[in-house]
């Protein structure tokens, strides 16, 4: 089938298209018993277990003790039992390598007998440990090709599910050596460091309840959705997940006509499908609506601890991908996947709460909390001003390049808001230790003695261009892209607030120890980082030229891109901080970092290979057949036209055959700087960033103005008019 017939089937099928009914129709249940159906949840192990062996899981799940073998028989034989009856027949487990996406191996339950028959077997050893081959996936280093052995181990912590017959088993991934192969094991153990940390600040203000300080976080996921017939008639949104090539279309997002705005029904069915199976594995997912491009949309749950907002997340981008598909449709994950309107972000709302609910991120109005809030929250700023640089490597990837600072996400600035109030509350213990009356509400404060100015959510406007904004009981980190997995930006995040939490421990401990109130204490420490850290603190534009030349003056950062960004891993502070909280050893450290670059340098050489492909096969070709459609028809005119007649139509050829040779000699460059080669991964990183991904550009630019003039009928891919619109 040639590319023009191609389009208009795939146009004319979408008029007609009928709407699919959705599963969600089909669900008789009422939504309390639908919800978690899938999920091996608390509420069913303590129905389903005996009172013992659940206690003895609970301990392991929140004290960390050992899961003994027989315990371990008793739960994996109970759900087994419980997944059985769910049409299960496998088990998989399911874990999050360092390609920032998940991975399954199957197994089945039947075991065959001596006799013949076959039984359904499931027993503690294989739900607590499994063994899949390690060399294929990313270890940057640690393991050769032939040291193929790895290990899973269950992440008690976090509620098996099924999907699709399987008995998916959340578990943390290592090598042999015992070296850490994965995103969860390091976001565990980050989670335990703070936890340590902040139990140490708790116990100074007298918290002799809580148990342990567990991270929340609840990320707001976007992404697109275009009609699935467009999408394979575009070889660069499936090699790459990102339109190579497109004029502008007549319409963008300036009419800002799509954000909340009706959703249409072919997309709400879908939308209610995919809020119907999330609900059935217990991912909370609670709002939905149209993004600020047009065919974007938005998906958010509940919050939830750490690991498990991980784990769903992860879910909700394959569930995605998965329905949409059955609609039709194909849901794009990337961060940028049409040049000019809004690219895709997971902002990432992240806060510290205690065991037993209390949020720590909270202002509350008791006095003993007030202070015990400004002292984790001076924690976060002063964790964000000396890290800010790991934070923005947490979210370099090569989407996030063509998104950060594009009037529609956070700059590479990392800068926090906190609203006028609470800055104000700031710049007054930094010069008093306690406020003085406010016109902005606020009453006298002395740290500890009287009440910190009670701080509603809404005290203070949103700061949509920051990166780091505090709204209300939390922080959301806006600048997380929209494909990556949440595991490094919580582990640098959960790290670096250790850090801070463990150093203000300690000074409270020792100013108590030498004889001074903890209200005096709490005083200085804090004036004296505030003084040191407020430079973090911007309320204003985060795209206006004048914050960036303020920054600089600031000393803060503006790490642009990957290769800007990665080499600040191995910074010996950064190596120094991950060994200290024993996240990641030095060795994983340097791991992660020549992962990361690596993904970059194939993301790149990948999509400057689809562009030479796109070009010279389709593209190219496409454009020389209506060069000479116009010359045969430019010549019949001649015969009957006068030359002024026929000057403007000469002039048009003369362009589209210069356009022409631009895109075949432009092409033709390209295809000569891809054979570089560099041993220095971060040099071969920097030279696709100034070499091939501009030649890359200069190409684009010549074939998308040929895109606005040759014939919709010639142009052989789905125009960005046909995608964003056409649903």
């Amino acid at each position: 089938m040639n590319n023009k017939t191609a389009r208009q089937d795939a146009i004319s099928s979408i008029s007609e298209k009928e709407i699919q009914k959705s599963a969600y129709d089909h669900l008789q249940e009422p939504a309390a018993q639908m919800f978690g159906n899938k999920v091996f949840s608390d509420y069913l192990m303590k129905q389903r277990l005996p009172k013992a062996i659940y206690k003895s899981l609970k301990k392991t799940i929140e004290e960390g003790n050992p899961l003994e073998p027989e315990v371990a028989d008793v739960v994996a034989n109970t759900m087994k039992e419980w997944a059985v009856e769910h049409g299960a027949t496998h088990f998989s487990h399911w874990f999050h390598p360092m390609t920032g996406l998940t991975a399954e191996k199957h197994d089945s339950f039947v075991t065959p007998q001596s006799d013949g028959r076959a039984m359904m077997e499931f027993h503690g050893k294989e739900l607590v440990k499994g063994e899949p081959d390690a060399s294929s996936f990313p270890s940057g280093g640690i393991r050769s090709t032939f040291e193929a052995r790895g290990y899973t181990a269950w992440d008690a912590t976090s509620p098996a599910f099924i999907r699709d017959t399987t008995l998916c088993i959340p578990t943390a991934f290592y090598s042999y050596t015992g070296e850490v192969l994965d995103k969860k094991t390091p976001l565990l153990k980050s989670m335990y460091a703070l936890s340590e940390q902040a139990m140490r600040v708790l116990k100074l203000f007298g918290n002799a309840t809580s148990k342990r300080v567990i991270t929340t976080v609840g990320p707001e996921q976007e992404y697109f959705l275009i009609d699935k017939q467009f999408f394979y008639l575009r070889e660069d949104l499936v090699m790459t997940g990102r339109t190579l090539f497109g004029a502008k279309p007549p319409k963008g997002q300036e009419s800002e006509d799509h954000y909340f705005g009706s959703i249409k029904t072919r997309i709400m069915e879908c939308l209610k499908e995919i809020d119907a199976e999330l609900w059935q594995l217990g991912v909370n997912v609670r709002t939905r609506h149209n993004e600020v491009a047009p065919a974007q949309y938005e998906i958010a749950p509940i919050f939830s601890t750490s690991n498990i907002a991980m784990d769903h997340n992860q879910i909700v981008m394959d569930t995605l991908k998965k329905v949409a598909n059955r609609h039709g449709l194909a849901c794009l994950l990337h961060e940028k996947p049409f040049a000019g309107v809004n690219g895709s972000g997971k902002h990432n709302n992240w806060s510290m709460a205690t065991d037993d609910g209390f949020n720590l991120l909270d202002p509350g109005d008791d006095p003993y909390q007030n202070a015990q809030f400004m002292v984790f929250l001076v924690a976060v700023i002063t964790a964000v001003d000396k890290h800010g640089d790991l934070l923005r490597a947490a979210v370099a990837n090569p989407g996030n390049d063509h998104r950060l600072g594009a009037n529609e996400a956070p700059p590479a600035i990392i800068s926090i808001f906190l609203g006028d109030q609470l800055t104000e509350i700031i710049e007054q213990l930094e010069t008093t230790g306690h406020t003085k009356d406010s016109g902005k509400g606020g009453k006298k404060m002395e740290i500890g003695v009287t009440t910190l100015p009670p701080i509603p959510k809404d005290a203070t406007d949103r700061n949509r261009t920051s990166p780091f904004a505090f709204t209300g009981n939390k922080f959301e980190f806006r600048a997380v892209p929209s494909s990556l997995s949440l595991g490094g930006p919580n582990i640098v995040l959960n790290t670096i607030v250790a850090e801070s939490l463990d150093e203000l421990a300690t000074q409270l401990e020792n100013s108590i120890k030498g004889g001074k109130t903890l209200e005096k204490a709490v005083q200085e420490i804090l004036s004296e980082k505030i003084k040191k850290h407020k430079r973090i603190i911007y309320n204003g534009d985060n795209y206006v030229q004048e914050w960036i030349d303020e920054a600089s003056k600031r000393g803060l950062p503006n790490l642009k891109t990957v290769p800007d960004a990665l080499p600040i891993l191995l910074e010996q502070k950064n190596v120094d901080i991950f060994a200290k909280y024993k996240i990641f050893s030095p060795r994983e450290t340097e791991s992660r970092y020549n992962v990361l670059v690596e993904i970059y340098n194939k993301t790149i050489n990948q999509e400057a290979l689809c562009t030479l492909n796109i070009g010279k096969r389709q593209i190219l070709p496409a454009c020389i057949r209506y060069q000479g459609e116009v010359a045969k028809s430019l010549a019949a005119v001649k015969s009957v036209s006068s030359n002024s007649e026929i000057k403007p139509q000469e002039e048009y050829l003369k362009e589209l055959s210069s356009l022409n040779s631009q895109l075949a000699t432009k092409l033709v460059e390209l295809d000569k700087i891809l054979g570089h080669e560099d041993e220095d991964i971060l040099k071969h990183a920097k030279y696709f960033r100034d070499t091939v991904l501009p030649k890359m550009s200069e190409v684009r630019q010549v074939a998308d103005k040929l895109e606005t003039m040759v014939d919709s009928q010639f142009w052989p891919l789905p125009s960005y008019a046909e995608m964003l619109f056409l649903i």
